[in-house]
């Protein structure tokens, strides 16, 4: 059976490039960032959460740094006190791609090599806010630590770094990223989707049905976006949707409102 682990997730920062919002609360594929965080350390023991509390989750325990939002290491001071485990996993709270693979890699490498194990981004850089530690040794470390760093007080205890598949290193720090972690879910999405139906995803072009969806939701009505995709799917299935059955469809919602006063005005 293999040794239990404790996780600290950090989750209470200002998100000043993302306008102050409550980032960890922010939704990527249906779920909120933290949610994506707590879930990859299913795992673990006790799960201490360092920010806000935003809804109890059972065995989540949750605290705050003094004063809030003074830093990741006022925040890490706060979380140690309830690590009982020998081993801690320490993560940043928007970490959309983060698995419980990726988490269980991590613990592997640094009880192989007795100490620190950081995951390295793809430019080879230490995600100081991605990695597992000996509580013991981290412990110890803050103790006789009075700087305001992460990184000041994690490196000297790093033994092994890691380069894992699937991007686990991948945060959430502008609109964009935001962005972009929801557009990669929808791209798995639609491949999952496609294998399961016998369709070449090469044959899907996503970004225009989408296009089509959301001018349907905002010109006619929001139920009519998934309706209408399912009619198009019929459609194109029996071999009656014209080539440009999506243009045509696109233009209808646009001009949706226009259409249906000329039939009410309609003789």
């Amino acid at each position: 059976m293999s040794e239990g682990f404790d996780a600290v997730i950090l989750a209470g920062g200002r998100a000043r490039r993302l306008g102050g919002a409550d980032k960890p609360a922010l939704t990527v594929g249906g779920r909120s960032l933290i949610e994506h965080v707590i879930a990859a350390v299913e795992g673990a023991r006790t799960v201490v959460v360092a920010g806000p509390e935003r809804r109890p989750v059972p065995g989540v325990v949750y605290v705050r740094e003094n004063p809030p939002g003074s830093g990741p290491v006022p925040a890490l001071a706060a979380a140690l006190p309830h690590v009982t485990s020998r081993w801690l996993v320490l993560l940043a709270g928007d970490l959309p791609f983060m698995g419980p693979g990726h988490v269980a890699a991590l613990l592997e490498a640094a009880r192989e090599a007795g100490g620190g194990a950081i995951l390295l981004d793809d430019g080879g850089r230490e995600q100081w806010l991605a990695g597992a530690w000996p509580a013991a040794g981290l412990k110890a470390g803050m103790a006789a630590y009075d700087g305001r760093s992460l990184r000041g007080v994690l490196a000297p205890l790093v033994r092994a770094r890691l380069t894992l598949p699937g991007r686990p290193w991948f945060d959430c720090d502008t609109m964009d990223d935001l962005e972009e972690a929801r557009m990669n879910v929808l791209h798995e999405w639609t491949v999952l989707a496609c294998k399961e139906l016998g369709i070449d995803p090469a044959r899907v072009d996503r970004d225009q049905i989408l296009d089509l969806t959301k001018e349907v939701a905002h010109g006619v009505a929001r139920p009519a976006a998934p309706l209408t995709a399912y009619l198009l799917g019929l459609a194109q299935g029996a071999g009656t949707a014209p080539e440009d059955a999506v243009a045509r469809l696109t233009t209808l919602a646009k001009n949706w409102s226009r259409a249906t006063q000329e039939t009410l005005t309609d003789d």
